[in-house]
């Protein structure tokens, strides 16, 4: 070893002017042996630079391989502290494993490298896992050296301090340099000096020192009787502290029952107070009037207070005292007492109520008029803050309260709804079609419950409606509007009493007028509901106003399905109805059952609608030719413009028409294709003039009508009809001047064939002289009967009159047509001879007038 460190110190580190302190022989963990040399290295210039190499041989020949500063590496890994191993790791800028050659190799190398970093890195790189033995002795030898070089180096670096001290006696001193023996023996003599002089001080700092002493006995001295000072004063100080102790504990003592005192008085105190009615309150609950509004006033305010005492908060505690439990038996007692005194009361009010009114006779039986409960309400609303109180003391009373009501109220509305619905209906239907209908079978019928009322679905035929006229409607209509004007007031006073009366909850009250609101908006957008829309409407109904109002909705329904028996387009007037109280009463405060009610008329009347259109579509499809007479208007041509023509005049300035108008293109394109289908199976008729009829007829009524969604179908009807028209015009009229058209259509043939126009005379049979032999076949007058008995056969056929002046001005166009044609051609082919027909368009105008004059419908 100390051979090789000599070679590779001259070889490789002097020529660097760097000194090598330490080298171990290492390879790589895990792999070949593969002998490298690590070296430990510093340079001999200030600042030192410490340096790590490892050197591999080559031939013989040493070569530094890799090189790090290291000041670079911050840990050394020793792998086991206790147990003496080759490997460590040298964490630099990645961790390297390696294997010394041997244990006590590795610990020479690694007590270099703790020196280094002690002396020039200030501890800078983290040791972990080395003996510390080894630490503990390296220590105690840089403590025997001080702070000189690493032991066995020769080497002991100075301070700066002494540095500069040993210049500055070499500087004063002439022999520093050229006699080094001279000058280190005067050093000696002046070391003698200062060592006689310190002996010298230290004898005379005897004497001092003995002083010292002295003084020091004497001190003690001072302390002990100090001391004992000090424990007298300790001691009185004892004596003082249990005297104040014991007055401390008194004073407690004294402020516990005081504090006691204090809550018994409160307690008792709030006892009395809360658990005190006064005499006064007393009286009136016992024998206070329940008739007068001050009466009334004073018995609410003593029951409040009798609540507020009997429901004061008591601890476990206080209900056993005996004056508690007595005070309470007491309150309780008055409780009982005065509620039967009130609800006697108010049943008897209640009961009467409903007698008198149900004894009394409905006097004008003309008049649709239903009794107000004004005056009831008004004597019952003073009895609102008992009633309140009472739902609170015993809600099991309260709601027995409310059966009563409901029972007595509930059958005087269902007698007096039943009084003013009858009229209501004799009204719509008369005497003799109310024995029609089972009418007076539905009179006597029991009333069901709200839960079994039956959704009607109503299917009849045209046979089963009688034949509405127009004044009927307008008493169906004025009857509805009358019974729904009614039935407002009625409902929302109603409604309004059992809210206040009664004390609904006012949340419920919103929720329940903003769902029937949210409802009515799904009902309007879709007319065609499902069955899921009329369950939603059950469910949010306010059981409280339905017990009592329960037949309203009964009737009502009853109604609208009778008149849907009376006329079959009675739903119109139901949805106009319906939806117009409906508007009014969206925003009313406690309309929340008439919505409810109202919704329910509506999907009544929208399903009727729906019906309505169904049975006017079943009657076009399935619509027959009538025997024996003569065809003209279809009726359901006639019964659809009946429909379309009170659909508007309702609706006209309705918004929301999308369902309306589906049903006018549904009926219309039904209506298209029956009119060709028996136009196909008419036989006393032609097929054109069935379908130039009734296309004429639905064209010129939808032109009048000018509504705006069924203007795509009366341009179809249009071109029908006009298709339709011209056909029977060229099947009618034909060819008026018959062998004077024969004549032409031979020149047009010979045209045809190559002869010139103006050659044509030259042809024997197409001479001057036989058209004027063919001309002289039709004088003016021949031509005007013809157009007599062409029109008188026309006439025949058709049945408006305004179609006939449309088609025979349609054949006088097509006439005047051929005379202008037949003219040309003369003009043409036979230039300059001066043949004309023997009349004008101006006689031909003439006739066809005449014609007209002639024979009026």
């Amino acid at each position: 070893m100390t051979s090789i460190r000599n070679l590779l110190q001259r070889e490789i580190f002097t020529p660097k002017e760097e000194r090598l302190l330490g080298i171990v022989h290492v390879w790589k963990g895990g792999k070949k042996k593969k002998n490298s040399i690590l070296c430990a290295a510093v340079t001999s210039e200030c600042p030192v630079q410490i340096s790590l190499v490892k050197v591999k041989s080559d031939r013989g020949q040493y070569k530094p391989s890799t090189c790090w500063a290291m000041e670079d590496l911050t840990l050394v890994d020793g792998k086991d502290a206790v147990k003496d191993k080759a490997e460590f790791d040298f964490h630099l800028d990645k961790v390297y494993k390696w294997v010394a050659s041997s244990p006590s190799e590795k610990i020479a190398f690694m007590t270099c490298m703790w020196k280094l970093n002690q002396r020039y890195l200030q501890n800078k790189v983290k040791f972990v896992n080395i003996s510390p033995d080894i630490l503990q002795e390296i220590q105690v030898q840089e403590a025997e050296v001080g702070t000189g070089e690493p032991a066995g180096e020769g080497y002991q670096q100075l301070t700066a301090k002494e540095a500069a001290d040993i210049e500055l006696l070499m500087e004063r001193s002439d022999l520093a340099v050229s006699n080094a023996q001279a000058f280190a023996e005067t050093l000696s003599a002046d070391l003698q000096v200062l060592d006689q002089a310190n002996i010298m001080a230290i004898m005379e700092s005897e004497k001092q020192v003995s002083q010292l002493v002295q003084l020091i006995d004497e001190g003690l001295v001072e302390v002990l009787c100090l001391e004992n000072t000090l424990h007298v004063h300790d001691e009185l100080l004892c004596s003082v502290k249990e005297q104040m102790d014991s007055i401390h504990k008194s004073n407690y003592w004294l402020q516990v029952i005081d504090n006691n005192q204090k809550k018994l008085q409160r307690e008792v105190t709030y006892l009395v107070d809360s658990l005190t009615l006064s005499d006064e309150h007393v009286w009136s609950l016992n024998y206070g009037s329940l008739d007068t509004t001050e009466h009334i006033e004073a018995c609410s305010i003593a029951a409040q207070a009798l609540s507020r005492c009997a429901n004061t908060s008591l601890a476990p505690e206080h209900r056993k005292l005996q004056g508690v439990a007595e005070q309470l038996i007491q309150f309780e007692s008055l409780r009982q007492n005065f509620e039967k005194r009130f609800v006697s009361h108010l049943n008897k009010i209640i009961v009467l109520q409903g007698m008198d009114q149900g004894a009394a006779s409905h006097e004008d039986g003309a008049d649709l008029v239903l009794p107000q409960h004004t005056a009831f309400h008004q004597q019952l609303l003073p009895y609102v803050s008992l009633m309140g109180w009472l739902r609170n003391s015993n809600p099991v009373i309260f709601n027995e309260l409310y059966k009563v009501y409901a029972d007595n109220l509930g059958k005087l509305y269902e007698k007096q709804m039943k009084d003013v619905f009858d009229l209501a209906r004799f009204k719509v239907c008369g005497f003799k079609e109310s024995k029609r209908f089972g009418f007076q079978d539905s009179l006597d019928r029991a009333t069901p419950s709200r839960s079994s009322l039956p959704r009607p679905r109503l299917s009849f035929s045209t046979t089963d409606r009688p034949e509405v006229d127009m004044p009927r409607r307008v008493v169906m209509d004025k009857v509805l509007e009358l019974v729904l004007t009614e039935l407002e007031p009625i409902c929302i006073a109603e409604q309004e009493f059992l809210t206040s009366f009664f004390w609904l909850e006012e949340k419920e009250n919103k929720r329940n007028l903003f769902a029937e609101t949210t409802f009515n908006k799904r009902c309007s957008e879709a007319p065609g509901s499902d069955e899921s829309v009329y369950d939603e409407l059950e469910e949010v109904s306010d059981p409280w106003v339905s017990g009592v109002l329960g037949s309203v909705e009964m009737e009502l329904l009853s109604l609208v399905s009778l008149c849907d028996k009376v006329d079959l387009f009675s739903c119109l007037y139901v949805l106009m109805r319906t939806s117009q109280h409906l508007l009014i009463n969206q925003n009313t405060p406690y309309a929340s059952f008439l919505i409810k009610v109202l919704n329910h008329t509506l999907l009544l009347g929208k399903r009727n609608f729906q019906q309505c259109i169904e049975v006017l579509d079943q009657e076009i499809e399935n619509a027959k030719l009538p025997k024996k007479v003569k065809i003209g208007i279809l009726p359901f041509v006639t019964r659809l413009e009946d429909f379309v023509t009170l659909a508007e005049n309702v609706f006209q300035n309705t918004e929301g028409r999308g369902d309306l108008d589906k049903a006018y293109n549904k009926l219309f394109y039904a209506a298209f294709s029956s009119i060709e289908n028996m136009a196909l199976q008419a036989l006393k008729m032609p097929l054109n003039v069935v379908m130039m009829v009734n296309f004429h007829h639905i064209y010129t009524f939808l032109l009048e009508m000018k509504v705006p969604s069924l203007e795509t179908m009366r341009k179809e009807a249009k071109e029908k009809y006009s298709q339709y028209l011209e056909l029977f015009v060229t099947t009618y009229l034909g060819l008026p001047l018959e062998k004077l058209n024969e004549f032409f259509d031979g020149v047009k043939a010979r045209v045809a064939h190559g002869i010139k126009e103006e050659e044509v005379h030259f042809q024997l049979a197409y001479s001057k002289q036989e058209l004027r032999k063919v001309i002289e076949k039709y004088p003016g007058r021949e031509v005007r009967k013809a157009l007599e008995m062409l029109y008188k056969k026309i006439n025949r056929q058709l049945s408006e009159e305004n179609l006939l002046q449309v088609v025979w001005r349609a054949m006088q166009e097509d006439f005047i047509r051929q005379y202008h044609v037949i003219e040309e051609l003369i003009e043409r082919c036979y230039p300059g001879s001066g043949i004309s027909l023997e009349f004008t368009v101006e006689d031909l105008l003439q006739y066809f007038s005449a014609v007209t004059c002639s024979n009026p419908r």
